[in-house]
C-alpha cells in the first residue's frame, strides 16, 4: 500500500521516483505487494520483478502479471452470474422484450438491464414484491424494475433535486410505456421469425413430424371417441360429432407449433363439448372439470385479466423519496408500509454501500440485498487517522478480521481502486493532463501556503477550466485558500524579474485577478512539463494495482456478511462489462 499512498499530485515536488532512472524502489512495491494484496505467500512472485542489488523494478511485465494474479478475476472467489440466475430460475412477468436503451444511454442501459433481471430473479425466489433502491439517483433502475417487472419500488436518495427529477422522469416514462411495450413485443416477434427462417429445413421436418404424429394420434382418438359417442348420443348427433372432431383435427395440423400434450388435450375437450352434461362423468372419472361455454370462457378470461391488472397496479409503483441513509436509519420512519423486501443499490457511493449491508443484516424485513458500490475514495476509514472515535460507524474496514489487524488503505490507495484497468487496456487512456495539472497545483500550494493536505478536494475542476491559470484560480476557490497570498508572492517574483503588469480576464472580458504577472504561475507549469511522461508511467503502475485494492474492499464486505449468523448465502458476482461499467462487482446475500 505504500506505493498507493504516494500521491500522484505530490510526485513532481517530492520526486518519489529516482529522476535519473524513473524506477520505483523495491521497498515501496514490496510493501504494497506484501501487505496491500494480503494473499501473498513466502514464494512471492513479485520478488523476481526487482533487481536484488539496486532494489529497482526491472521487470514491469512480471509485476503486472503478479498484480493480475491477485485480482478478483483470477482469485476464483466470484460466483458466475449465469450460475446465480440458473439457481434463481423461476416464472418471471418481465417478458415484454423492452430494453432500457429506449430511454437511457448505453452505459446505464447495460447496467439497468443486467441488474434488473437479477433483482427480479431474487425477488421471485424470495417471494417478495417490494424493493428498496438505496441511492436511487434519477430512478433509472427503480422505474425499470417497477414497470418491467411489476415490483413496488421505493427509491431513496439524499438529493431532493434527484428525487424531483425522478418524479418527472417517471411521469414521462409512464406516458410512453405502452409504446415501448408494443415495440418490445414487435422485436420479440421479429426475433422469433428470424430464428425460424435461419433453419427452414429443420423447421419443416420438425413440423412435418409433429403433424404426422398428431394426425395418427388424432385419428386413433377419433376412432375411439366415435364408438363412445355413437353409444352415448342419438343417431342425429353422430355426424355432427364426427364433423366437429374432423374440424379440430384439421386445425391441429395447421397449428403444428404447439406441444403434443396440448393438442391431445384440445381433441378431448372438443369431444366433451358435444356430450350431454350427464355423459361427461361416465366418460372418464379422472376428468372432473366441465368445459365452459364460450361466454363463460370470455367472462373468466376477463376476470383473470382484471385480477392481474389489479395486482399489477398494486405492485407496479415507484415512489421516489428524499432521505439521507446511515447505518442507524429506521426504514419504518421513511416507508410506512414496509413489508418483506429486498435492498438494492446501483453504484452507491462511499459509505452508502457499507451502510446498505449493515441495514440489511439488522432489519428482519429485508430478505435479500444486491449492492454495487463505487467511489471508494469517499469511504471513511477507521484507522486512517489515529484519532479514536468509538461511536462512529466506518465504511472500512467492515469485517472483524481486518479490524483486529487495524487495517488502513488511505485515500490515495482508494483513489487508485477507482481507476479502470480494463478501459486502459482497450485504449481509453488516463487523463494525464488533468493529473499533471493537479500535481503542479500541489507544488504551488506547498510552496506558497506551506501545507500538503486538505480536507477539501478539487473535484472535476479540470473539465471546467479553459487553461492552467484558470484551473489554479478555480481550484484555490474550491479549496478555500486565500488567493491574495498567491497574488503577493507572484507580485514579488514579478518585481524581481522586472515584468510588466498583466491582468487575468474571464471569458466575458471581466478583469478577475490583479496578478502582476501570470507568467510566474506558468513558470511552475513549464518547469515540470518535461516530467509529464514520468507521471504517466507512475499512474500506469497505479492502474495495474487498482484491481488488487478493489479486491481488499470487496472481500472486506463479503467477509462481513460471512460473519453474520442470519445469512443463508452471500457472494460476489461480476454483473457488468468492465469496459462499459468499471465498477462491475455486486455483493449479494440472502437471509435464512
Amino acid at each position: 500500500m505504500c506505493l498507493e499512498k504516494t500521491l500522484d499530485y505530490e510526485f513532481p515536488s517530492r520526486a518519489r521516483w529516482k529522476q535519473d532512472s524513473g524506477l520505483v524502489s523495491k521497498q515501496k512495491c514490496w510493501e504494497a505487494a506484501r501487505t496491500g494484496l494480503m494473499f501473498l505467500t513466502d514464494d512471492d512472485i513479485f520478488s523476481s520483478a526487482f533487481c536484488e542489488n539496486s532494489d529497482k523494478l526491472i521487470n514491469v511485465h512480471l509485476f503486472a502479471l503478479a498484480a493480475k494474479y491477485y485480482s478478483l478475476s483470477s482469485l476464483g472467489v466470484c460466483t458466475p452470474l449465469e450460475d446465480v440466475l440458473e439457481a434463481l430460475k423461476g416464472d418471471s412477468e418481465g417478458a415484454t422484450g423492452i430494453k432500457p436503451d429506449e430511454f437511457m444511454n448505453n452505459k446505464k442501459s447495460h447496467e439497468v438491464q443486467v441488474m434488473s433481471e437479477l433483482v427480479d430473479g431474487i425477488a421471485n425466489y424470495c417471494g417478495i414484491k417490494q424493493v428498496i433502491d438505496i441511492g436511487s439517483g434519477k430512478g433509472y433502475l427503480s422505474s425499470f424494475l417497477s414497470m418491467q417487472y411489476n415490483l413496488k419500488v421505493y427509491g431513496i436518495d439524499s438529493s431532493s433535486s434527484n428525487t424531483n427529477g425522478a418524479h418527472e422522469r417517471n411521469r414521462k416514462l409512464k406516458k410512453h410505456w405502452r409504446a415501448y411495450q408494443s415495440r418490445g413485443k414487435e422485436k420479440l416477434k421479429n426475433l422469433s421469425l428470424e430464428k425460424a427462417n435461419d433453419k427452414p429445413e429443420e423447421s419443416e421436418i420438425n413440423c412435418k413430424t409433429i403433424n404426422e404424429e398428431l394426425l395418427n394420434n388424432a385419428n386413433s382418438l377419433q376412432n375411439q371417441d366415435q364408438v363412445i359417442i355413437q353409444n352415448l348420443l342419438p343417431c342425429g348427433f353422430t355426424e355432427m360429432a364426427t364433423l366437429e372432431t374432423n374440424t379440430e383435427t384439421e386445425a391441429d395440423l395447421v397449428t403444428g407449433t404447439q406441444s403434443h400434450e396440448t393438442k391431445l388435450s384440445e381433441e378431448v375437450l372438443a369431444i366433451l363439448n358435444v356430450l350431454p352434461a350427464d355423459a361427461v362423468e361416465d366418460f372418464s372419472s379422472s376428468h372432473t372439470c366441465v368445459e365452459l361455454c364460450e361466454e363463460e370462457k370470455v367472462q373468466r378470461k376477463m376476470t383473470s385479466l382484471q385480477t392481474k391488472a389489479k395486482k399489477s397496479s398494486e405492485s407496479n409503483q415507484y415512489f421516489p423519496l428524499t432521505s439521507c441513509i446511515t447505518a442507524e436509519t429506521e426504514l419504518n420512519d421513511i416507508i410506512t408500509d414496509l413489508e418483506d423486501c429486498m435492498m438494492v443499490g446501483l453504484h452507491t457511493c462511499g459509505d452508502l454501500a457499507a451502510n446498505t449491508l449493515r441495514i440489511f443484516t439488522t432489519k428482519p424485513e429485508i430478505k435479500a440485498v444486491c449492492s454495487v458500490g463505487c467511489c471508494y475514495h469517499l469511504l471513511s476509514e477507521q484507522f486512517e487517522n489515529q484519532e479514536e472515535c468509538h461511536d462512529q460507524v466506518w465504511g472500512f474496514p467492515m469485517c472483524q478480521y481486518l479490524k483486529d489487524k487495524g487495517w488502513c488503505c488511505g485515500r490515495n490507495a482508494r483513489m487508485s481502486a477507482c481507476l479502470a484497468l480494463e478501459r486502459v487496456a482497450v485504449g481509453q487512456m488516463l487523463p494525464t493532463e488533468s493529473l499533471f495539472y493537479r500535481a503542479v497545483l500541489q507544488v504551488i500550494i506547498e510552496e506558497i501556503y506551506g501545507f500538503a493536505k486538505s480536507d477539501r478536494h478539487v473535484g472535476k475542476t479540470f473539465s471546467k477550466s479553459s487553461s492552467f491559470i484558470d484551473y489554479v484560480r478555480r481550484s484555490l476557490k474550491k479549496l478555500e485558500l486565500d488567493d491574495s497570498k498567491l497574488y503577493l508572492e507572484m507580485n514579488k517574483r514579478a518585481a524581481v524579474l522586472h515584468r510588466p503588469n498583466v491582468y487575468f480576464f474571464s471569458g466575458n472580458g471581466q478583469k478577475l485577478l490583479p496578478w502582476k504577472n501570470i507568467s510566474c504561475i506558468m513558470d511552475y507549469y513549464k518547469k515540470y512539463k518535461d516530467r509529464m511522461n514520468e507521471l504517466e508511467a507512475f499512474n500506469m503502475l497505479k492502474v495495474v494495482l487498482a484491481p488488487c485494492i478493489e479486491v481488499l474492499i470487496l472481500l472486506d464486505r463479503l467477509c462481513y456478511l460471512k460473519e453474520q449468523e442470519n445469512i443463508a448465502w452471500s457472494g460476489l458476482v461480476k454483473l457488468f462489462d468492465p469496459v462499459k461499467s468499471p465498477r462491475c462487482y455486486a455483493v449479494i446475500a440472502l437471509k435464512n
